[in-house]
């Protein structure tokens, strides 16, 4: 399939019209609109980033499992450590981006300059244009009025030719000068003709050149565009990886948690004794007699079980003599 280029497809049939260069040039300043788009696009991104960044940088100095001991603590410290260097990664990603936008702004600028001063030039070629063309016109009305007044006086002169030869000679004399007058009207259009035709072609060959350079920046823009978006999307999936890289230590670091080495940890640091208290027993405020002091539990756990059941109380008092209060001739003394 044959390629469409600008030169080809942006002319008109009117000398006079710019509907071919105006539709070109209003497609290079779309084109530059787009990049200023995305432009912004890409700092509200990079701000997003940079804003995330320091929220995730003030959330890994805050405290989280401070009182935590042993395998755990050293997970959650890896936790808060590998978030840090998260957040460092995403203030890399502004960054990057930044230097990104950057040079798509050095890029947009480079071309508008380039632009500016074809568009100046061409301006140009068009006033001259349309100005020579306006002259060009304006004699060719002029020659063509005095191309009528001369057949005119011809005419007078054909019409009159048995009147006095006083009246026939001034007849003449207008008729000469009439084509006198046209054949100067002629002269001045021809040139005029010879200029415009001058013109035109050095129009031409500059609308040509113009339109291969701006068929070449769009090209350009084009791909400066395409390429910048996909480094940039190439760095948001970089970002992913490193962040998955960093968690992924994290998890290893989890993996190494292990519950009952933690409960161990704690029971050898904090324990506070391994026998339990003994039961409180009941005292006879009139008897005066306490129930003997329970014997303690081993010291030495049995081999599986690693803290004894509480012993059961033994009832020492089983040849003391106690009044009901139901019985008959109940007394408070006791005897």
């Amino acid at each position: 399939m044959k390629n469409l280029h600008f030169k080809d497809y942006f002319w008109n049939s009117d000398l006079t019209s710019t509907a071919g260069y105006d539709a070109i040039i209003q497609y290079l300043h779309d084109g530059k609109r787009t990049c200023k788009e995305v432009e912004d696009f890409m700092k509200a991104r990079a701000s997003i980033e940079e804003k995330y960044a320091k929220d995730l940088l003030g959330l890994s100095k805050k405290v989280c499992g401070h009182n935590e001991m042993n395998t755990l603590k050293r997970s959650l410290d890896m936790f808060k450590l590998q978030t840090e260097h998260v957040s460092l990664s995403h203030l890399q990603l502004a960054q990057s981006m930044r230097e990104e936008v950057k040079k798509l702004e050095d890029f947009r600028e480079k071309q508008k300059e380039i632009c500016k001063k074809i568009e100046q030039q061409m301006d140009a070629l068009y006033k001259q244009k349309a100005a020579q063309f306006k002259k060009t016109m304006e004699s060719k009305k002029t020659y063509d009025q005095k191309c009528r007044e001369k057949e005119e006086a011809d005419q007078n002169v054909n019409r009159n030719t048995n009147t006095n030869t006083k009246h026939i000679e001034k007849l003449n004399t207008k008729a000469q000068q009439a084509k006198q007058n046209a054949e100067e009207a002629d002269q001045i259009y021809l040139q005029n003709v010879t200029t415009l035709g001058k013109v035109r072609d050095e129009w031409l060959k500059e609308h040509v050149n113009t339109c291969e350079i701006f068929e070449k920046q769009a090209m350009e823009r084009i791909s400066v565009l395409r390429n910048t978006v996909w480094t940039h999307l190439n760095q948001l999936s970089q970002q992913c990886v490193t962040s998955d890289e960093l968690y992924e230590d994290v998890r290893k670091s989890l993996e190494q948690c292990d519950v009952q080495e933690d409960i161990e940890h704690f029971v050898n640091l904090r324990r506070t004794g391994d026998k339990p208290p003994a039961p409180v027993m009941y005292e006879n405020f009139y008897t005066g007699q306490r129930a003997p002091t329970v014997a303690p539990p081993s010291r030495q756990p049995p081999p599986i079980i690693r803290r004894g059941p509480l012993p059961d109380p033994t009832n020492s008092r089983a040849n003391t003599t106690y009044t009901a209060v139901q019985e008959p001739g109940y007394s408070i003394i006791h005897f």
